[in-house]
């Protein structure tokens, strides 16, 4: 969209999505790919400004999330540079112990039933529950899709709104005025929009940060990820392409601040200490980062022509591999409640509307909160009574397929009411 210069008059668009991560690109990609270049959709993010990504991060893609990349055509691109995990173990264990034996372990791929979701689509036999990608990557991906198709991107932030009749009035941080049908917040965990809605987060700070990083090692991995349970909270090993793989390595605030700082080569032998010698020497590739954990649930999902997303609406802990896939299943419910108004000739931006949205994805929201405070609180000790507890549950698990295929199909995202754009089709 441009603006004429003779007119004083704010430019409109149906949809703003303030925050160009996967989430707001993701649905502005889905709207006009799903309602046609008379549908207008403006992102803005000072982030847009770097291009191409610098994100040194990796995420692993649940296979629901990657069925909705393929949707709006933005997988393909970034195909051969995703890793399936083909292989998973889990094992529970204390720092010095000379063995860690393994409790549970998982076959990369998961079987879908005969009717695998509420649409009754059929997903076919077999196929890995996730891929690991460098994030850089699918954002490089997802702006090109969206220049494609037409998006309107501005590299400047969301810095104001009002409501008006039928519309909210939208102000970027250039100065530029805008009026939308909907604003859609998409800024992340500190979102500015959120705060300015006056919606509250009920939550809390663990005292734990994951320290981030890449390493590089002599053996292949063969596609197989491990989850080490440590008393300081889990050491995710998530491989990648080539002999790299992904690190999630979890620490008190204190200890992972230390971490962090340590001359190369300590923090070489803390490294090492944790992830073992299974795959021969490592070598630290990537930049060191760390980043503090909590639990934190926005009150409410939507407000007068405005809704949230992704970590704006809710922040879990890494521990099960889920917070951007959760991200992904509450832009793929927005864009087909908003797609289905539109087609209708509704207002996209009222309130039953968005009350759809929002009855759709807290229940779901609040479930994966529980579960995965609930994982690091048993998981994230000292205590040898709850160890011995855990590990008979997990041996538990690891006798009963039926039950492994539950959990596996749960972090595929095939469980639940899943939307159109998390099966593979168009809003």
């Amino acid at each position: 969209m441009k603006k004429d210069a003779s007119s004083t008059s704010p430019m409109r668009a149906d949809v703003v999505i303030g925050g160009a991560g996967f989430a707001g690109l993701a649905l502005a990609i889905a709207l006009r790919q799903g309602l046609g270049d008379s549908f207008t959709v403006t992102v803005a993010d000072p982030a847009l400004a770097m291009v191409p990504s610098r994100d040194p991060r990796a995420t692993a893609i649940a296979a629901a999330a990657r069925r909705l990349f393929e949707a709006i055509g933005v997988w393909q691109a970034v195909a051969d540079g995703a890793q399936p995990i083909l292989d998973m173990v889990v094992t529970d264990s204390k720092l010095d112990d000379a063995v860690r034996p393994t409790f549970l372990s998982f076959g990369g791929e998961v079987e879908h039933s005969r009717r695998a979701n509420s649409g009754g689509v059929n997903f076919g036999e077999h196929e890995p529950f996730a891929h690991m990608i460098e994030n850089r990557f699918l954002i490089d991906a997802l702006v090109a899709k969206a220049k494609e198709f037409g998006v309107d991107l501005r590299a400047t932030a969301v810095s104001g709104f009002d409501n008006a009749p039928y519309a909210i009035g939208v102000t970027l941080a250039n100065g530029e005025a805008m009026t939308a049908r909907l604003l859609v917040g998409a800024d992340g965990a500190r979102s500015k929009i959120r705060e300015q809605a006056g919606i509250v987060t009920h939550g809390w700070n663990y005292d734990q940060s994951a320290i981030v990083t890449t390493v590089a090692h002599e053996r292949e991995h063969h596609g197989r990820a491990e989850e080490h349970f440590l008393p300081a909270g889990p050491f995710a090993i998530l491989p990648l392409t080539g002999n790299r793989v992904s690190i999630v390595w979890t620490e008190s605030n204190r200890d992972a601040e230390r971490m962090i700082a340590l001359p190369d080569e300590e923090f070489h032998a803390e490294l090492e200490k944790r992830f073992g010698l299974h795959l021969g020497d490592l070598k630290v590739v990537g930049p060191r980062k760390a980043f503090p954990l909590g639990l934190f649930t926005a009150r409410e999902f939507i407000a007068e022509r405005l809704a949230l997303v992704g970590d704006a609406a809710h922040v879990i802990h890494p521990i099960a591999g889920q917070g951007l896939n959760m991200g992904l299943r509450d832009i793929a419910a927005l864009a087909e409640a908003i797609a289905d108004a539109a087609r209708l000739g509704l207002d996209i931006g009222a309130a039953d509307v968005l009350e759809r949205y929002q009855r759709w994805r807290r229940f779901d929201t609040m479930t994966m909160g529980v579960a995965t405070d609930g994982l690091n609180k048993l998981f994230s000790n000292n205590s040898d009574v709850l160890r011995l507890a855990r590990d008979v549950g997990l041996g538990v698990v690891e006798r009963l397929p039926a039950l492994k295929n539950v959990f596996i199909r749960e972090a595929a995202g095939f469980t639940g009411d899943v939307p159109k754009l998390m099966r593979g089709e168009g809003v």
